[in-house]
């Protein structure tokens, strides 16, 4: 057989080739029930002891290259698996396919509802409140008592009013009274000459002469240094500088350059009790100085 001949019965071969899942089924043959009786009551001794034989195969051609381009269009559509781009398969969820997916709704916790303080008395709410007000340093809102106390705004107002009122009528020295959009506690006008006299009197402390030597020399020697102090009053002035930092009068400004020592000069505290501007103020210190000066610095070397 030439080539040429090879090839054509090929291709004959090639379109006359029908898949096995288009290839009609042969009936099934009734089985005979006397044959298969006499199978069963009579076994043959012969093939019992043979195994089964598969049942004969028809034998399938392997199709060629050439046959998938010319596959018909029922089986191209049937024996598609993957689907076109854009095209949902079966299975696909309806969210690819342009349908919103319903989301189960999660298990949402429930919450106890925090049990409702319990309602102060008339007369709870008034010792509450009084209490507060007695260590607040500043004046505090009805929205600020309420909610420390847990009870409603609307009935922390009316409250406050009463006890006022209260303190009014019964002629107390001291007051309850709305201040910077809150409530404190203040002393009656009448009374503010007793409560200067207390204040001032009981906290003023008088200096020392030792200490006000030293601030005289640093107020007229500014910027000085603590040992540029103990020369000028001839004694050790360490406690005392420490004083006047305590108290304010007098602060460090730096140090020196040559040996390193703190200066000190006076505060704005020590302008504002001499009532001074500025330390140029200070009077001259001439008058005050005796006449034998020169002497008693000829002698002190």
């Amino acid at each position: 057989m030439s080539d040429e001949d090879r090839r054509d019965s090929l291709a004959d071969q090639a379109a006359a080739w029908v898949p096995p899942w288009e290839r009609p089924r042969p009936p099934a043959a009734e089985p005979d029930t006397a044959d298969v009786t006499s199978d069963v009551t009579a076994p043959s001794p012969a093939t019992d002891d043979l195994p089964a034989q598969p049942p004969a195969q028809e034998p399938v051609s392997a199709p060629l290259p050439g046959d998938l381009d010319r596959a018909e269009p029922g089986r191209a559509e049937s024996d598609r698996s993957e689907p076109e781009p854009g095209e949902p398969f079966v299975g696909e969820s309806s969210e690819a396919a342009g349908v919103p997916r319903r989301q189960a709704a999660g298990r949402r916790r429930v919450t106890a509802a925090p049990e409702p303080a319990p309602e102060l008395s008339d007369t709870e709410l008034r010792g509450a409140l009084e209490a507060i007000l007695l260590v607040v340093d500043e004046p505090v809102s009805e929205l600020v008592l309420a909610q420390v106390l847990e009870q409603p705004a609307e009935r922390v107002g009316p409250v406050l009013d009463e006890i006022a009122a209260g303190y009014t009528a019964a002629g107390h020295g001291f007051e309850l009274r709305r201040a910077a959009g809150g409530w404190r506690l203040y002393t009656r006008p009448e009374y503010a000459t007793y409560v200067e006299r207390f204040v001032l009197d009981g906290q003023s402390v008088r200096l020392t002469q030792a200490a006000l030597e030293t601030l005289a020399v640093v107020a007229y020697k500014q910027p000085v240094t603590r040992s540029r102090i103990s020369a000028i009053r001839g004694v050790n002035c360490d406690g005392v500088i420490r004083t006047l930092v305590t108290r304010g009068l007098v602060e460090e400004c730096g140090t020196e350059t040559d040996s390193g020592a703190f200066l000190y000069r006076t505060t704005t505290l020590f302008l504002e009790k001499l009532g001074l501007n500025t330390v140029d103020e200070l009077p001259p210190l001439a008058p005050f100085l005796p006449d034998d000066v020169e002497e008693l610095a000829d002698a002190t070397r």
